[in-house]
């Protein structure tokens, strides 16, 4: 029998410090070049977003493929491809982990209308308040000390 799975992740990560440097202007070139990674690896994005200071990414990730490494080659990739172009002159890295989430496939419109939706969300809520929320939300333990 062939491998099936149906795996909906919600992935997050932000920029070293948090720094809001990811300007709008470039952040679609960024947004294309992941989603050109992502299919090389035969993974499925419905939809990736963010502001000035972190990403969201809503996949599913194909079998062969484990979510860290994923997580690694994707921050890797990136990072050398934002300092290549010069998309964003201040950046220096991305930060240190990243939040993963799984979704039920039942909630997956939800899911890319909230990746969608980042600048409106962030109008009124940091990336540190969001980032509790969704540990909260999924039931995933944490120190805040590690959050700053």
């Amino acid at each position: 029998m062939r491998t099936y799975t149906q795996i909906l992740y919600h992935i997050v990560f932000g920029t070293k410090y948090r720094e809001a440097i990811l300007v709008k202007e470039n952040r679609q070139e960024l947004f294309n070049y992941i989603w050109g990674l992502l299919k090389k690896k035969r993974c499925h994005l419905y939809r990736i977003n963010g502001v000035e200071d972190h990403i969201h990414l809503a996949l599913h990730i194909h079998p062969s493929v484990a979510l860290a490494s994923l997580v690694k080659d994707i921050k890797l990739a990136s990072s050398d491809f934002i300092k290549e172009k010069n998309l964003f002159p201040k950046f220096d890295s991305w930060q240190d982990g990243y939040g993963a989430f799984t979704c039920s496939y039942r909630d997956k419109d939800d899911l890319i209308e909230y990746v969608k939706n980042q600048e409106e969300h962030h109008r009124t809520k940091t990336y540190r308040e969001e980032l509790i929320e969704l540990f909260r939300e999924h039931g995933i333990d944490f120190e805040e000390k590690y959050l700053d």
